[in-house]
């Protein structure tokens, strides 16, 4: 089977999976991994790169926590995909151990709550009617969007890492085998199964679906975009997004790990080391890349920029048009930043220590920031109206405004 790449810090992560290896790849290819990855992390002299120490500066605007609540374990410290979402006033959040919860997005009062066994490991992905949840144990479940009470389970692959996306009855999802499946909203059945290559060496995760008119898209671990037909996932087109290059595996990734966006006929995705590129969403053709903004935590816009944060915790302001890079804010180097969030005039992003980052949105230049909590925040902020909700991995949940 493949094997999947627990991630922790851009590459470090790759060394604390090792003792995953022998049970996927065999023992002597794990022994092989450890020399060749060790010299590409840490270079020669074994200089590590360490996150940025946060300066002080004359803040221009004061971030507030509006509410703050726990949701159980959140992550329980593993890479999973269990992200806030929000709509019509509620919002929702599950935790690794199965605890879902449905709060005021208001004032974070706790709605419903529903204690299940299940392992959560992506979502929730909102319909109209239902809250839909992926786990670690190869299940897609849903519960009422109301009242909690679970709906239906139906058994997938493999392990769902990907935000389950709801559009025209069809709950869309994608298991880390390599696989995309169409299935009914109301009830879980299985309408269509579309399956990719998976290469042997991955980094772990997989981004969500995006849903273009009466289309799929979904970007793969072998850098390649492609668009599916929403009613029964046949193929439209695929697209090479980022080409290996390199003498090792590890060089030579270029997982499309990110949830890619689209505004006006083109779709923006990012690939872990192959740059950032704008594809048509008529047939795939390759608007422009941008190969110096590389990364694996996500991108988002406005009317008319991206905001990348790199491999590198490094934010970029890209021209939607023509990839530009606009700026780069540096100072929050390494800090494991969240994807970049476009709220109003500012760009937001969570880092490893808990801290949330507003920068300005005209050159990128750190205007406030406010610690949450001590756990690192991976999980895009989410951005509603006037406010900021922020998820870390200790299961802290919380609703952040500026003044």
């Amino acid at each position: 089977m493949p094997t999947r790449i627990y991630r922790l810090h851009p590459l470090a992560a790759l060394i604390a999976c090792l003792p995953l290896l022998g049970g996927c790849a065999g023992l002597d290819a794990g022994r092989d991994f450890i020399s060749g990855i060790t010299e590409y992390i840490t270079g020669d002299d074994d200089n590590a790169d360490p996150p940025a120490t946060l300066q002080e500066y004359t803040m221009e605007v004061q971030p507030e926590i509006v509410w703050k609540e726990s949701i159980g374990s959140g992550a329980d410290e593993k890479y999973l995909k269990l992200i806030p979402a929000a709509a019509e006033g509620s919002v929702y959040v599950g935790d690794h151990k199965g605890h879902l919860q449905a709060r005021g997005a208001g004032n974070g009062s706790l709605t419903w709550e529903n204690n299940s066994e299940y392992s959560f490991s992506a979502g929730p992905g909102l319909g109209p009617h239902s809250v839909i949840m992926g786990t670690s144990t190869g299940e897609v479940v849903a519960f009422d969007k109301g009242t909690g009470e679970q709906r239906w389970r139906t058994d997938v692959p493999s392990e769902v890492l990907a935000t389950p996306v709801v559009s025209h009855g069809i709950v869309l999802v994608r298991t880390t085998d390599g696989k995309v499946l169409g299935l009914q909203e109301n009830g879980g059945g299985v309408l269509w199964s579309f399956e990719h290559s998976v290469p042997a060496l991955s980094i772990r995760g997989t981004g969500a679906p995006i849903v273009i008119d009466d289309s799929v898209v979904i970007g793969s671990a072998n850098g390649k975009l492609q668009a599916l037909q929403l009613k029964d996932g046949k193929a439209l087109w695929e697209a090479t997004i980022a080409i290996p290059s390199g003498r090792s595996e590890v060089e030579r990734l270029v997982d499309l790990d990110v949830d890619p966006v689209a505004a006006r006929g083109a779709i923006y995705i990012a690939s872990f080391q192959g740059g950032t590129s704008s594809v048509s969403e008529v047939d795939g053709d390759v608007l422009w890349r941008n190969e110096a903004v590389s990364s694996y935590s996500g991108l988002s816009l406005d009317y008319r920029y991206l905001y990348v944060s790199d491999t590198k915790s490094e934010v970029w302001q890209l021209d939607q048009r023509s990839g530009a890079s606009l700026w780069k804010q540096k100072d929050l180097h390494n800090r494991q930043l969240t994807a970049a969030v476009a709220y109003q005039n500012y760009v937001v992003v969570g880092d490893y220590e808990g801290y949330v980052h507003w920068l300005s949105i005209t050159d990128g230049r750190q205007l406030g920031r406010i610690q949450v909590g001590k756990a690192a925040i991976e999980a895009k902020p989410v951005v509603v109206d006037d406010t900021v909700y922020v998820y870390a991995k200790d299961g802290t949940l919380a609703a952040l405004r500026v003044h």
